[in-house]
């Protein structure tokens, strides 16, 4: 049996994660005790983690490190959950209307392949550093795999379901709820994850330039002031964020994934 068929246990998993989290941190000692970068450039690892509790307690450009993730937070929550919300029906609509696909088809496919960080500049125009710029981003970012997932979910089911839904006379909002919510829930579930990873990455992209609060924010500042360390801690905080969020959503995939086995 090869290495890569076999079946790894936890206690394995663990271990090899260990291992690149120790070959990672050694490779990070090695660059700054052989010089290769300015140490103000690349601090070692236990400066970076006494950076991040100092920013813990003590406020950096007027809040400390669990105000600013608060306050990203807020925004994310806001974003993703208008493009949910917005995302969702509608693609189940276009999945049992041709007329809707045909109308909104065309839009969707024209601002789907802008990239999130390009919305920034129409943003910080229109909104300047109020909390409507990075919402407008984070919507960018979660709304179109949100849609796609919607509408692949519930173009793919079965067919007899929404014609028995008909004959017993449901109507188009009770043929979405009763019938194509549930059975695509699994494929809605999906997208969540990803337009969840997606909103988070493009709220940071946001913060960089239109918004005078939050963790990029907080780098922004102290990138300006050569604080490598503030920066690091930032980048650290973002991912430890996103993580729970991804583990979070991967527990509801792993869940809607047993219920559709059931449905």
């Amino acid at each position: 049996m090869n290495f890569s068929d076999r079946n790894l246990g936890r206690r394995e998993v663990a271990g090899f994660a260990a291992v690149g989290v120790i070959a990672f941190l050694a490779i990070w000692y090695a660059a700054v005790w052989s010089g290769v970068t300015p140490r103000k450039f690349l601090p070692t690892p236990l400066e970076v983690l006494s950076e991040l509790y100092r920013l813990s307690v003590e406020p950096f450009v007027g809040y400390t490190l669990l105000e600013h993730l608060v306050s990203s937070f807020k925004r994310f929550f806001y974003g993703f959950s208008l493009a949910v919300t917005i995302a969702t029906p509608l693609g189940l609509l276009m999945a049992i209307s041709k007329p809707v696909r045909v109308v909104v088809s065309p839009i969707f496919e024209s601002i789907r392949f802008v990239a999130p960080i390009a919305w920034v500049p129409f943003a910080a125009l229109w909104f300047g550093t109020g909390i409507g710029g990075p919402l407008l981003v984070i919507f960018m970012g979660a709304f179109p795999p949100m849609l796609i997932n919607s509408f692949r979910g519930a173009l793919y089911v079965d067919r007899k379901y929404l014609e028995a839904a008909q004959m017993l006379g449901a109507g188009p909002v009770r043929q979405m709820t009763e019938v194509l919510l549930p059975a695509a829930a699994p494929s809605i579930v999906a997208g969540l994850r990803i337009s969840a990873g997606l909103g988070w990455q493009s709220l940071v992209g946001a913060e960089l330039i239109v918004a005078s609060s939050g963790v990029g924010y907080m780098m922004v500042k102290g990138q300006a002031g050569i604080q490598t360390a503030t920066v690091m801690s930032g980048m650290i905080a973002i991912g430890l964020v996103g993580l729970i969020i991804d583990f979070s959503l991967r527990q509801l995939e792993r869940r809607m994934g047993r219920y559709k086995e059931t449905y």
